[in-house]
């Protein structure tokens, strides 16, 4: 099969995959992996060839990320049970101060959620964002809205959030993981900065039910710390997140200034992410060792794996049907029209994401999708080539759109919107008015940035 056929049956094929998952409520793997399968013999793949081409595309993803993923996850646990979260939350309330409530809240979202998933996350923080409402007397509404937004972008830009780091791997940047992390905080910026203004305008128009009748006893900043018992240090707390990312820099440094032995060799091991996460999963231990949670260092594992479990079956499932692409011919098409797919360039994995993301509701969903599809910018036959982002800044950007991609749009579909619209305890059309429209306005300015970012370093 070529040609325009080849093309109308790939779409076809995407466009029973989203309502697979979102109409008939099929969990993501089966119909992805289904997809899969069935457009590997709609598009002609010989029959002796579809298992080989399967199984490659599934454990490829599975030795490039999963364990990555696994330690990302573990990390993030090990701070939101032993308090670590909030004291990172502490930190940020310190240094931006009690007078900037929605800035502080954002900040603190956007530091806790590199770790931590952003459902979880809002869950850790909004008592605290509650005490801090009832401390300063702002909008509850603003405080949601900035909470949300800080909570999201690092969700889909920041390493080692699972999404990312999936992505990461699948476009051939696994080992680059440092220059996500920077790529993914630079893009930050300009989402941070329409979540702060949107949340200020935002406020004044919606009211939430706990402003309407405002009877409710929060309990302070003080009281919830103390819940906790004993808290991690500040240290301990950072260190988890910011040694790993010392780590790699430090191998990227190594590389870059060319040094040689003994030296050369240990930077380049320890900069691993695998080796760099495993050193701050270590500390992760130690901070269940220095709060007297030792006693759950198993359940919490179990807890983890459990959780990551679905997002490794999904990540390689979407490796899958990028193989399927790849092998089909489908990229080779595109090459013959690359003259047009240039005007496309990086807006081609955000809309593919922005799609999925709007159609099923995931998040990482839409990342580890849209990522097997694009495969790796540095193989022959994939969409990176195809679309000409061949280059590791390429594929850091590429990165960034499938994550600008897959925060347009959080609606009902959304596990993250309805936690959002409860806790904020807002109804659903006010949902609409904060939480649907924040996320579109972050990725439409991150998809621009990244675009103008794309003119200078591609």
């Amino acid at each position: 099969m070529t040609g325009i056929t080849l093309i109308v049956t790939f779409v076809i094929a995407i466009i029973v995959m989203i309502l697979a998952i979102s109409k008939f409520k099929l969990h993501p793997f089966l119909a992805i992996m289904g997809i899969a399968l069935l457009l590997a013999i709609v598009v002609g793949i010989p029959l002796k060839e579809i298992p080989s081409t399967i199984g490659a595309g599934f454990s490829g993803t599975f030795s490039s990320i999963g364990i990555v993923i696994i330690l990302g996850a573990l990390i993030g646990l090990y701070l939101e049970k032993t308090g670590g979260a909030i004291k990172l939350a502490d930190a940020v309330i310190k240094v931006v101060g009690k007078k900037r409530p929605e800035l502080a809240i954002l900040l603190m979202g956007w530091i806790v959620s590199i770790p931590v998933f952003c459902d979880s996350g809002f869950v850790i923080l909004n008592p605290i964002r509650k005490a801090i409402r009832q401390r300063t007397l702002t909008s509850s509404v603003a405080m949601t809205v900035a909470l949300s937004g800080g909570l999201y972008i690092s969700h889909v830009f920041i390493p080692p959030t699972p999404g990312p780091i999936a992505a990461a791997g699948t476009l051939g940047i696994g080992a680059n993981m440092l220059l996500v992390i920077g790529m993914g905080a630079l893009v930050s910026i300009p989402c941070l900065i329409v979540a702060y203004f949107f949340a200020k305008y935002i406020g004044k128009k919606v009211k939430s039910k706990d402003e309407i009748d405002d009877k409710e006893v929060v309990k302070t900043y003080e009281q919830l710390v103390k819940e906790y018992g004993k808290l991690p240090s500040t240290f301990m707390s950072f260190a988890p997140i910011i040694l790993p990312i010392v780590l790699m820099a430090l191998g990227s440094v190594s590389a870059i200034l060319g040094w040689q032995g003994m030296t050369s060799e240990l930077c380049t091991f320890l900069g691993t992410p695998i080796i760099a996460l495993t050193v701050g999963l270590l500390f992760g231990i130690g901070l269940l060792a220095s709060t007297n949670k030792m006693g759950d260092f198993r359940e919490l594992t179990d807890e983890t794996l459990k959780t990551v479990g679905p997002i490794l079956f999904v990540t390689a499932a979407g490796g899958v049907l990028g193989k399927v692409i790849t092998t089909a011919g489908f990229v080779d098409y595109i090459k013959e029209n690359a003259s047009f797919l240039s005007t496309i360039g990086i807006f081609f994995p955000f809309i593919i994401a922005a799609i999925l993301k709007t159609a099923q509701g995931s998040s990482t969903v839409a990342i580890t999708t849209t990522a097997g599809i694009m495969g790796s910018f540095a193989e022959s036959g994939t969409m990176m080539e195809a679309l000409g982002l061949t280059t590791p800044l390429a594929a850091a950007l590429t990165v960034m759109a499938i994550g600008a991609g897959a925060m347009t749009v959080s609606h009902a579909n959304d596990s993250y919107f309805w936690v959002v619209t409860n806790f904020g305890e807002m109804n659903p059309q006010d949902g609409y008015k904060t939480q649907t429209m924040l996320t579109l306005l972050m990725g439409i300015a991150a998809i621009i940035f990244i675009w103008v970012l794309s003119l200078f370093i591609i």
